[in-house]
């Protein structure tokens, strides 16, 4: 008997997907555990596989086009299957899902004027789906819900359209410069950089951040990576003994392993740590995994295998949900020192510059010494200034004698 292929939700609190490509083509015959089709989610590419026997028989979303979550993407025949009315199918499909479609409240409509604005403005008449703390929210805020555009399931209006709504409405809106169509090139915004910039908005809003910065003399950590990478089978990286550093710092100090809830702060049993990597479609930050338990080797070739699997577009969801800490390195490319942003739920993120020669003075004499420089960025909700600054300086420690965290 034919069914309805829907959107699958391939990670946690995803309301939208698109799919990136059909490995199948309509007739095909498939075998239960065959990959259909790639979906590309807010972060990586996922397999969508098949669950039972079955005959692709029409596919209804073209590849690049984002649908919401549970809505009808192909029709799978059963095997022999031909005579099939797909029109009925997705009409009896409709009609289930009206029927469970939760009762909402028309929110008032008022003509349109035509002056335009984003949050003031009237819509064209209609009706609007908002969830009960979307309405409640709008209210409190004097906004304007049918001046929003939702990105919960089927268009709905949810909390965070109404926050996002709100930092804009904050802003004074520039009046548009006039421009030529043929001065510039339009680029559409892929799923991973519609997340990223939601994300960046939400922290610098919504987190309170506070900045701690020091510098590490490195020269202890680059004898002994030099006489490690001589024998080492796997050439070790100064982002691998940070990784370890901060692993080991979070253990010692426990209270800077958290992250935020409204009504709790989890404190985590293992250091997992996130590390920042650029990718063509954006920023993306794998965890590894008990970092604290790990050898540099091991440390190293985690990294550079989640690396490879985040450039290609591969990670699955468990490879990038989670951890406590992320640390962003854009010391190989000769920056010296940056502030990073929060990553919520986590309470931290550290920003590392590259190693430089600098004056220092030691013991009384002006010498040349490796100096690295730090930036931590800081949830003041959940970390206070001095618990962060007690981390700084075991972070300090471990790589200015970096035996410590090997034993």
């Amino acid at each position: 008997m034919a069914k309805l292929l829907h959107m699958p939700e391939v990670s946690a609190n995803t309301t939208h997907a698109a799919i990136q490509n059909w490995t199948l083509k309509e007739g095909d015959a498939i075998n239960a555990g065959d990959c259909i089709a790639e979906i590309e989610t807010e972060k990586a590419l996922v397999e969508l596989a098949a669950e039972e026997d079955a005959v692709l028989g029409k596919i209804l979303v073209e590849p690049g086009r984002e649908v919401a979550v549970g809505a009808p993407i192909g029709v799978l025949f059963a095997r022999g299957e031909t005579d099939v009315d797909i029109a009925a199918l997705l009409a009896k499909a409709g009609a289930l899902a009206a029927a469970n479609e939760p009762v909402v409240e028309e929110a008032p409509v008022r003509q349109a004027r035509a002056e335009v604005s984003p949050l003031i403005d009237a819509p064209t008449p209609g009706r609007v789906f908002a969830s009960p703390l979307a309405r409640r929210l709008a209210a409190a805020k004097g906004l304007d819900l049918t001046r929003l555009e939702g990105s919960g399931p089927n268009g709905r209006i949810v909390k965070r359209d109404v926050e996002a709504a709100t930092v804009v409405a904050a802003a004074p809106i520039p009046a548009p410069t006039p421009v030529s169509t043929s001065d510039f090139d339009e680029i559409p915004h892929s799923s991973m950089r519609k997340t990223i910039a939601r994300r960046l908005v939400e922290s610098k809003a919504t987190v309170p951040h506070f900045y701690l910065e020091l510098e590490c003399r490195m020269e202890s950590l680059l004898a002994l990576r030099e006489q490690i990478n001589q024998s080492a089978p796997r050439k070790i990286s100064i982002n691998d003994f940070i990784v370890k550093a901060v692993a080991v710092a979070l253990k010692q100090v426990p209270a800077m392993n958290v992250t935020w809830t409204d009504s709790a702060l989890r404190r985590y049993h293992h250091a997992d740590v996130c590390v920042a990597v650029s990718t063509d479609s954006g920023l993306i930050t794998p965890v590894v995994r008990n970092a604290d338990s790990k050898a540099l080797s091991q440390i190293s070739a985690d990294v550079a295998q989640l690396a490879g699997r985040a450039r290609d577009g591969r990670l699955r969801p468990e490879e990038y949900q989670g951890g406590s800490f992320t640390i962003s390195n854009l010391g190989m490319f000769g920056v010296e020192q940056f502030s990073a942003i929060i990553n919520p739920p986590q309470a931290a993120i550290l920003a590392v510059g590259a190693t430089q020669q600098k004056p220092v003075v030691e013991n009384g004499e002006l010498k040349v010494g490796a100096v690295l420089r730090c930036t931590l960025s800081v949830d003041h909700r959940a970390v206070d200034g001095a618990l962060a600054a007690q981390w700084l300086a075991v972070f300090k420690g471990l790589l200015e004698n970096p035996l410590g965290m090997l034993i």
